[in-house]
């Protein structure tokens, strides 16, 4: 079996590419000239140098593959580029399910995100649940809605493709939050806002086991949630406390966190950085909250993910063996 996964050096993709190459499959990579190759270090992986909305390029990465597997995103909160970020996610998309199609890709899966549904206002939901929110929370929210309304009237038209909607998506190597949790063990996280903000949690190596679920089993046209379950904020810290010892840091008054974020934003605009809180991020904490059941992937596709717990035990200790059972 001859796979390409686009974005291959990325968090995912790069997950992805090793449990594919461990599994046997001949792995090509789709990555841009300035990409960073470091996760891809002692990969068996075939590179192919282009950009996602290079037709020509992905003509070529397609070549003799049986199964496509666009992870390929730009993913961001807060302040971005917004018209890079629509021809990354949805011309990049767009460029992937025409070009597989003209490649006669037997099976193609697309890497969503729970996001699609918008914010569902706490209610727990599963892959029926038609989208209520008016508007989009951010740039990536509605760039990726966008993308799978592409997904979706690609697969109406007969191509095999498959979706997965992954929640918070971790691993030792996670760049959003392994920082946190590094600031965290080293004891020098001592305020978090948004204690009560709920995270759905999969691990890395459970969602690229998924995805290669989805390759082999769901139907064209499916969506499947990649959810082991959520935690607050709060209930994430005393979990990892329970490993460590380490206590859960304050909670940071929220008032004082909207006034940040409000203060920041325009600087960050004015200035080309990204701050640490803007508008887009505290609604994200306070005001966002999407829960999801991954049933039907464990049900249809056979998916059995670690659990939430074991997944942050596992985090922390590959980052500090020591800290654990002290």
């Amino acid at each position: 079996m001859k796979s390409l996964v686009t974005g291959a050096n990325g968090f995912t993709g790069s997950h992805l590419v090793k449990v594919l190459a461990e599994k046997g499959d001949r792995v090509v990579g789709l990555v841009r000239k300035s990409s960073n190759l470091d996760r891809l270090a002692n990969c068996n992986v075939e590179l192919v140098y282009g950009d996602i909305t290079d037709s020509s390029a992905l003509q070529q990465a397609m070549t003799g593959v049986d199964r496509v597997f666009h992870t390929a995103a730009y993913v961001e909160l807060g302040i971005v580029d917004e018209p890079e970020m629509e021809r990354v996610n949805v011309e990049g998309t767009r460029t992937v399910l025409e070009t597989a199609k003209a490649c006669g890709i037997s099976k193609i899966v697309y890497c969503s995100t729970i996001g699609i549904f918008g914010d569902t206002q706490g209610q727990t939901i599963d892959e029926t649940f038609k989208r209520k929110q008016q508007g989009f929370s951010s740039a990536y929210d509605r760039t990726k809605y966008l993308a799978q309304e592409l997904v979706d009237s690609f697969a109406s038209q007969g191509l095999p493709v498959v979706s997965v909607l992954p929640s918070g998506i971790f691993g030792a190597d996670d760049p959003h939050f392994r920082p946190i949790l590094q600031q965290f063990l080293n004891r020098k996280l001592k305020l978090w806002a948004g204690g009560s903000r709920v995270t759905g949690i999969v691990h890395v190596d459970d969602l690229a086991t998924a995805m290669i679920l989805a390759a082999e089993k769901g139907v064209n046209g499916e969506k499947y949630i990649i959810s082991a379950g959520d935690l607050t904020t709060r209930e994430m810290f005393a979990t990892m406390a329970s490993f460590t010892g380490i206590p859960i840091p304050r909670e940071a008054p929220k008032l004082l966190v909207r006034l940040a974020g409000n203060l920041l934003d325009p600087v960050g605009r004015l200035f080309k950085f990204q701050p640490p809180l803007s508008r887009e991020r505290v609604h994200y904490i306070y005001d966002r909250c999407v829960r999801v059941d991954a049933t039907k992937a464990c049900s249809a596709l056979g998916w059995q993910p670690r659990s939430v717990t074991e997944t942050l035990k596992e985090l922390v200790t590959l980052s500090t063996p020591h800290l654990l059972n002290k």
